[in-house]
């Protein structure tokens, strides 16, 4: 399923209110990201930002990987390199990767970020890393994921000076073979994760808590260090909205 970028922007702005506890925004949303992949790569393999505010993604790939453009009646997608067996010696892998942004770096401010996935459970080796800027261990994080071993949707952030990572873990698999948007929300000490508009679980979180690195924003995987936790399967309309 191919969702216009439009329609997509504004489920990621008018998600339903989480609970009260989260803070209320101080700025009207803004768009800081959005790929949608419909015009393919440029002649130097770039893909755009078609939000105006982030920078273009660079493809990065180990070992003869690659990322294929896919298309349908009303644009395209992205699949990334399948599953290597655990036994392979060499295993093809691809991801991509944008420079740090500050605008990717929301503090304590409310963020979402969100994409469309089609992923079979086979395609789930170890927590699939959909989207992501920072690491646990340096500074600070906010990650898409899918996890390992029921499929679900994982929102997870990790706070400057602080190794705790909060999860907000979706009740239902989307590693069943059909599109579904997944979006996570940070609002105040409230994190929530949404498959297809609907709030699937959520999790309390200091409001203090600050996101803010100098890593770069990558999408399939984290880096090329392991095999378990990039992503395998088809990807979409991938969107970070601040405020």
């Amino acid at each position: 399923m191919k969702v216009p970028a439009r329609l997509l922007t504004l489920l990621l702005i008018t998600t339903p209110a989480v609970p009260a506890l989260a803070a209320s925004a101080t700025a009207a949303p803004r768009t800081v990201m959005r790929y949608t992949f419909d015009a393919g790569p440029t002649a130097t393999g770039r893909i755009a930002d078609t939000s105006g505010a982030g920078a273009p993604l660079v493809k990065r790939t180990v070992d003869g990987g690659t990322i294929r453009f896919l298309r349908t009646a009303t644009g395209r997608y992205v699949g990334f390199p399948a599953p290597c067996a655990r036994t392979a010696t060499r295993c093809p892998r691809a991801l991509f990767e944008a420079p740090d942004d500050n605008d990717l770096d929301p503090g304590t401010a409310p963020f979402r970020w969100g994409a469309t996935v089609y992923v079979k459970q086979w395609q789930v080796l170890g927590s699939s890393n959909i989207m992501q800027k920072g690491v646990s261990d340096t500074e600070s994080q906010w990650k898409l994921q899918v996890g390992a071993n029921r499929g679900k949707a994982h929102c997870v952030v990790v706070g400057r000076g602080s190794s705790q990572a909060y999860v907000a873990r979706s009740t239902i698999s989307v590693a069943d073979g059909v599109w579904h948007r997944v979006l996570c929300r940070r609002s105040g000490g409230v994190l929530t994760v949404y498959i297809d508009g609907v709030d699937r679980g959520h999790v309390i979180i200091p409001p203090t808590l600050e996101i803010g690195n100098n890593m770069p924003m990558r999408i399939g995987g984290p880096n090329f260090n392991t095999t378990s936790d990039m992503y395998h399967g088809y990807l979409d309309n991938v969107v970070a909205v601040a405020g």
